[in-house]
């Protein structure tokens, strides 16, 4: 059994406000995506997927890392999985566990954690009770996955809460949105 890392990093950034995309823009000295890239690569999974889209990332993502381009980042979070799922399914992985560039403080291990966890087709990370990112997807369930909109998995796991369940995870699932978040952590 193969399993994918995929980061979404295609988005704008919009609400961000920097005078650089979001995604480029120094924590604690390194971009801000170098650090969920770090986390997945370091949870050992079979290939690492980067999606792109807005902004250009090449020159932060390891030329060991899979980098696949959404041309239409800009119709939402579900077109960007889709690509991920292509590409996944192109290269025969049976499930791919999925986190946003814009969470620097999840952990490898909640990586790990999500990754190894077979119990059901769609595994959640928990985080004192709240789910959030990463989030594994089964093969099994890529084809009931919605391909347009600005919601990964959340309305596959609403319409089929019966194929969920979710892993406790270390770490902190906060998210760099705006200047403000960017200050909070750095």
């Amino acid at each position: 059994m193969t399993v994918a890392g995929v980061i979404l990093a295609a988005g704008a950034g919009s609400r961000f406000g920097g005078d650089a995309h979001k995604l480029l823009t120094p924590l604690k000295g390194r971009p801000l995506v170098a650090w969920a890239l770090d986390a997945v690569i370091a949870a050992g999974v079979d290939e690492v997927i980067v999606v792109t889209g807005a902004a250009d990332v090449g020159a932060v993502v390891p030329d060991h890392v899979t980098r696949v381009h959404n041309p239409s980042w800009a119709e939402g979070m579900a077109t960007s999985l889709t690509v991920a799922i292509g590409h996944a399914d192109r290269q025969s992985h049976d499930a791919v566990v999925v986190g946003l560039a814009d969470q620097p403080f999840i952990s490898a291990d909640a990586w790990r954690a999500v990754a190894a966890a077979t119990t059901t087709p769609i595994v959640v990370a928990s985080y004192d009770g709240q789910r959030r990112n990463p989030v594994r997807l089964a093969r099994e369930v890529w084809p009931l996955l919605d391909t347009t909109g600005d919601e990964g998995a959340r309305s596959l796991m609403r319409r089929r809460p019966d194929l969920v369940s979710e892993v406790a995870c270390p770490g902190t699932p906060a998210d760099v949105d705006t200047l403000e978040d960017l200050a909070q952590w750095s």
